[in-house]
């Protein structure tokens, strides 16, 4: 049986608990606001009735964003990034991760490769040398300048080669006893016993390409913004001069907060999907990978 627990103990958890939950709420109370503004109509925002709750549900602002092409557009290059931006990710960090996991006698000069990478961590050129590094090599308004800038997540790198450190030395013997070489042994071994960090690093590139809007501002034009970048724009914006008649007459029946939700609602749809099938990942995968620097 276990022992009882302390009266100390019992308070800290209550404590916990309800640390947790108000933390919970208070993250949770702006995205429910959203999402009533989304499905209210016009009368109900412009005259400050939206709370918590929908207030003469309307389903208007979403047929409204579903029919822009300006904004599906900006999905269409999202998903693309997405897409070439994590696979590239995850590729380079495990084919980085593998060598630096192993020791100074495997690897000569494993330390100083390892600062080189850590050093870039705490220091970068700046947004201007980046920008004309883009623009020299021809990536400006591309999709190589939103994916190859930050192709190598040292974080991720640091992530991975700590879990690769806790593989058994013995499968990788075992392997070189059988005649495999390092490519065979990483794929066929390293890799499928990572998948939990691996799926952790797959998240936090998924996450962070999605999220990101900064970079599609500063290298994209306005018809090529990716998804963030463009709801960035038309929140602090919202431009006119862009909609055809037949936008600016519907758009009239419609307020702009509600347009705006409705985006964001639409935005967000995609990582609540995809998050909890590698949910179940990141826990391991965080608790794994960091045992050892």
């Amino acid at each position: 049986m276990h022992a009882k627990a302390s009266a100390g103990t019992r308070v800290f958890h209550v404590f916990n608990l309800f640390a947790l939950t108000l933390t919970s709420v208070v993250c949770l109370i702006p995205f429910v606001h959203i999402v009533s503004l989304s499905f209210s109509d016009k009368a109900a925002v412009m005259g400050g009735l939206v709370k918590l709750w929908p207030v003469h549900f309307t389903l208007d602002p979403y047929r409204y964003v579903l029919q822009r092409e300006a904004f599906w557009h900006a999905f269409g290059t999202t998903l693309g990034r997405v897409a070439i931006g994590a696979t590239l990710n995850v590729l380079l960090v495990i084919l980085l991760a593998y060598p630096l996991s192993k020791t100074e006698g495997k690897l000569r000069m494993r330390t100083v490769y390892v600062w080189i990478f850590f050093f870039t961590m705490l220091f970068n050129g700046g947004l201007i040398p980046n920008y004309i590094l883009v623009k020299e090599l021809h990536l400006l308004d591309t999709l190589g300048a939103l994916v190859l800038p930050g192709a190598v997540g040292v974080f991720n790198i640091v992530l991975l080669l700590n879990f690769f450190r806790e593989v058994p030395a013995e499968l990788e013997d075992a392997a070189f006893i059988d005649g495999a070489g390092h490519w065979r042994t990483l794929w066929r071994i390293y890799v499928p016993v990572s998948l939990p960090a691996i799926a952790t690093v797959a998240l936090f590139c998924i996450v962070g390409h999605w999220n990101a809007w900064f970079d599609g501002m500063i290298y994209m034009k306005v018809n090529h913004y990716p998804l963030q970048t463009y709801l960035q724009s038309i929140v602090i914006k919202f431009d006119f001069n862009t909609m055809s008649p037949e936008e600016a007459k519907r758009l009239a029946k419609l307020n702009d907060r509600s347009i705006k939700s409705a985006q964001m609602i639409v935005a967000v749809i995609p990582v609540l999907m995809v998050y909890p099938y590698l949910q179940k990942y990141f826990v391991t995968g965080i608790r794994l990978g960091s045992v050892k620097g």
